[in-house]
């Protein structure tokens, strides 16, 4: 009798649980629809708005509703095009080169050779500070500085180590790459830093303890342990470079071209359908770029 009762009370536990556990899902859903709502709306949307305008015909005054491959046959056996997406990513290998290096460093010395979380906070807000201004004041405070008459040729002027103005400082290739490492170094730092914080002192004193010297512990122990952290400051620095196009302009003088002004270029002489191809063209080499990325790294490590 007993074992029928304790049999039948447990029947509404049991229920109880299953109407929880089929539960869970639409509390899922319900927690992820603002997200989806707000990804949707100003992601998804303006993408399909996008390929779909990239296949609209147009005149030199509007666009024609008429569905046509003229846009990327134009855009894809053009020779000039080509060579101004090469121009791009190497923007971007050059500057992802840098940054890595500059970022890997900075955020060891903010981790492991700083002492104190007062100090490691501190020191990393100083290197945001920056980052209260736009980028184009930033981008355009170098003018001063790497002019022919600026600050760097005044100063190697004044003690004889040039006798003449260095004119590639400004307006140049290296000009553009000194911007965009200077934009984009912190989106490095901060993904580096954070992984460099979770690793274990414990393994770094073991790989000295066992013999390991500096660069094997760095090799061994460190890269491995941040391998995360610069898949997402690489995902990060290369998505940057290759749409920026207000610092091609400004440190490249018009004498540089990227994709970002290809597409502006277009759009300022009304070729909308033009300019979306080349943005869908871009959008996919990111793509592409961002999945051999996580092909390599996981980042879910990270979130």
């Amino acid at each position: 009798m007993s074992t029928t009762v304790d049999t039948a009370a447990a029947r509404p536990a049991a229920g109880a649980t299953r109407t929880r556990a089929e539960g869970r899902p639409l509390g899922a859903w319900l927690l992820a629809l603002p997200l989806a709502l707000v990804l949707g709306v100003f992601l998804v949307i303006p993408i399909i708005m996008l390929i779909v305008v990239s296949f609209l015909d147009y005149n030199s005054v509007q666009i024609l509703w008429s569905f046509v491959l003229s846009n990327y046959q134009e855009a894809l056996g053009s020779a000039v095009t080509w060579e101004t997406f090469a121009v791009t990513i190497k923007y971007a290998a050059i500057t992802w080169a840098i940054t890595l290096f500059l970022g890997f460093w900075l955020s060891y010395f903010l981790a492991f050779e700083v002492r104190g979380t007062t100090w490691q906070m501190g020191l990393f807000l100083v290197c945001s500070i920056p980052f209260l201004t736009s980028n184009i004041i930033r981008t355009i405070s170098w003018i001063p500085a790497l002019g022919r008459n600026g600050i760097v040729n005044s100063v190697l002027l004044h003690f004889h180590i040039i006798h003449q103005p260095l004119t590639f400082l400004l307006y140049s290739q290296f000009a553009i790459i000194l911007a965009f490492v200077h934009l984009n170094t912190l989106f490095m730092v901060t993904p580096i830093f954070n992984s460099m914080m979770r690793i274990d002192r414990t393994l770094i004193e073991a790989a000295r303890d066992n013999g390991a010297g500096f660069w094997q512990t760095i090799w061994n122990v460190v890269l491995p342990l941040s391998k995360t952290g610069i898949g997402i400051g690489t995902i990060f620095v290369i998505t940057l470079v290759m749409g920026d196009f207000v610092s091609v302009s400004i440190m490249g003088g018009g004498q540089s071209a990227s994709v970002g002004i290809m597409i502006q270029n277009e759009m300022s002489q009304l070729q909308y359908p033009a300019a979306a191809a080349n943005a869908v063209i871009l959008l996919a080499i990111v793509l592409i770029m961002v999945f051999l990325i996580l092909r390599v790294v996981d980042i879910r490590k990270e979130l």
